[in-house]
């Protein structure tokens, strides 16, 4: 190995480069280490997918290797060596595009590969030295104003003429992406049934937060300003989306509903039937995305007697707050992020209030959680290292998952003994803790199942201490006109029943808004396929169905926490462009569909 990281990589880069050039595939191959990954968001499949090993790697190359003609490989800046690992990041260009990666080094073999998509060629965002003027300067007679001009778009706009895509779901991740598609000129209206833009934060209960900090929850284009607070409260939060919605100009129609979808194959067209706050509006797009968030259609356990219950009952995602319960008895039913603050909310509040924990949970304090698993790349400390969101995001995508799990677990391992006081609290109040199923933590129980955690914010110390009570370990086995009975017996008075039970796979909006069969076509939305709990192989290694391809044309999801739908509507705006613009977009690597919902 040299003893000079930059040299390393350029040498590799050049041996790479020329390989790839003369369409040798063997030697880009043997270039791999047998334990390698090569992890490509767009640039050479037109799709979000990890080639694992040297046989992934030539099946992929002799597919699409021809079509990506790919050159102009160079080391970004200087590289790096620690612990017998040499990186650094890199710039190239495909046919169609530009492109920016990171790569590691094991000895003179790759042991990972990332490569991303960053502009298309003749299709780039309007910005630095090409930004437009803005206004034309001159006498001019029926000039027309920025505000007339923009008024006209938003009257013609889904009426005398039709958006090339619809984005479903007016949330953070709709909104982010629909920046991206107005940036790269994509004509798009996005849909949300709420009055205006952050009203899905604003009416949530009161304590309601983001539980992740500000340095990981920036929006495409325009960063939280620097005196934005760690955690941001609903309100200011909406405050800021509705904000951004209106800065960056986008089409958006508030009360509004779209009530059904069909797509015409032969014409390759959507029809869309929106009330629009009560006008009947037909759109007819050519990409349908549903931004309904990571979560799909919440999850109401059928019990027996619910029907007959005096009380309140309702889903955590209907939770009002909890001024009107003071007094009350109240039982919460699920112990993972929205039961313990539904729980905290409603102690604040006065309720006597009753956690029912069927299963273990995972909990991260947040103070611990930013320092050992964010802090390194997501935190101040980290800009002042030179990391920014930007580097950040693809310093956590050049990871690949096949053993991300591996390098969270030290963190979590830590975070066992630093918080084992707490621990121990939860365990003597009869709390069922867990570190996942292998000891990796929050973050792959997240991508795994998208639930299983408490980010620790307060309510950790209410359960232990025994303000908020427990009742662990059961089940609901009937409701009465003003009880909770459970399987072993016991009998709770309640007033109010808060079902903090989930939510369905994405598709499950599919299947309400197009057809049970598109939706089975499409298949289960999240998880990796690793088979530990809830989410059953075999083995995807990305997150299935989101920010690519499907398995219905010209359907596609966004999803995910601020961090995900920042960087990845990046990726799924460029394919969507890339299609509009007539760009060939050979998809390589669908996966199966193994699961339906």
């Amino acid at each position: 190995m040299s003893d000079n990281p930059t040299r390393q990589v350029t040498d590799w880069l050049s041996g790479f480069d020329k390989a790839l050039a003369s369409g040798d595939v063997a030697a880009v191959v043997s270039m791999f280490d047998e334990d390698s990954y090569w992890r490509d968001l767009v640039t050479f499949t037109w799709n979000i997918k990890t080639m694992e090993g040297r046989d992934q790697i030539r099946d992929m190359l002799e597919a699409q290797l021809a079509h990506a003609k790919p050159g102009n490989w160079a080391l970004e800046g200087e590289a790096t060596h620690a612990d017998g690992v040499t990186e650094g990041w890199i710039t190239f260009e495909t046919q169609s595009a530009r492109g920016k990666g990171h790569i590691r080094l094991k000895g003179d073999k790759c042991w990972t590969l990332l490569t991303t998509m960053v502009e298309l060629k003749g299709h780039e965002e309007k910005k630095g030295p090409t930004r437009e003027n803005g206004v034309a300067h001159g006498a001019f007679k029926d000039r027309k104003t920025w505000a007339e001009a923009k008024a006209d778009e938003e009257a013609e706009l889904g009426y005398t003429r039709q958006p090339y895509c619809v984005i479903v779901g007016g949330g953070q991740g709709g909104i982010g992406l629909g920046a991206r598609m107005k940036r790269l000129g994509v004509p798009t209206i996005i849909i949300e049934k709420n009055e205006r833009p952050g009203d899905s934060w604003r009416k949530r209960y009161k304590s309601l937060c983001l539980h992740d900090p500000v340095w990981y929850d920036h929006m495409p284009y325009l960063p939280f300003p620097e005196h934005w607070p760690v955690f941001s409260p609903k309100d200011k939060l909406g405050d800021w989306l509705e904000m951004y919605t209106k800065v960056m100009e986008l089409n958006y129609w508030g009360s509004s509903e779209c009530t059904g979808a069909t797509y015409d194959q032969a014409a390759g067209v959507w029809t869309l039937h929106v009330n629009r706050n009560g006008e009947k509006v037909i759109l007819k797009p050519k990409q349908l995305i549903l931004a309904t968030g990571m979560s799909g259609v919440p999850n109401v356990p059928q019990f027996a007697g619910a029907d007959k219950f005096k009380g309140d009952q309702h889903h955590s995602s209907k939770h009002p707050g909890g001024e009107g319960y003071a007094g009350k008895k109240c039982i919460v039913i699920g112990s993972n992020n929205s039961a313990h603050d539904i729980c905290a909310d409603l102690w604040e509040n006065g309720a006597d209030v009753t956690m029912v924990q069927r299963s273990s949970t995972h909990i991260a304090k947040s103070d611990t959680l930013m320092e050992l698993a964010l802090g390194p790349i997501y935190s101040e400390e980290a800009v002042k290292n030179g990391i920014d969101h930007h580097t950040a995001d693809l310093i956590f995508a050049s990871i690949p998952y096949k053993i991300m799990h591996t390098l969270q677990k030290p963190a979590y391992d830590e975070m066992a003994k630093r918080d084992a006081d707490l621990y121990e609290r939860l365990e003597k109040a009869g709390f069922m803790l867990d570190f996942g199923d292998d000891g990796s933590g929050l973050f792959m129980k997240y991508l795994r199942r998208g639930s299983g955690y408490y980010i620790d914010v307060g309510a950790s110390d209410l359960v232990a201490d025994g303000h908020i009570k427990l009742k662990s370990g059961v089940s609901v086995e009937e409701i009465t006109e003003n009880s909770v009975r459970f399987n072993d017996g016991s009998e709770l008075p309640a007033d109010l029943i808060v079902y903090a039970t989930g939510y369905g796979s994405m598709n499950g909006w599919a299947a309400g808004l197009i057809s049970q069969e598109v939706a089975d076509k499409v298949g289960k939305c999240w998880g990796l396929g690793s088979g530990t709990t809830k989410d059953p192989g075999p083995w995807e290694g990305e997150l299935r169905n989101m920010w690519k391809p499907t398995h219905q044309e010209a359907l596609w999801f966004h999803g995910g926490n601020l961090h995900q739908s920042r960087h990845y509507s990046q990726f799924l705006s460029l394919q969507i462009k890339a299609r509009m613009e007539g760009v060939a977009t050979p998809v390589y690597g669908m996966g199966e569909v193994h699961h339906l919902q």
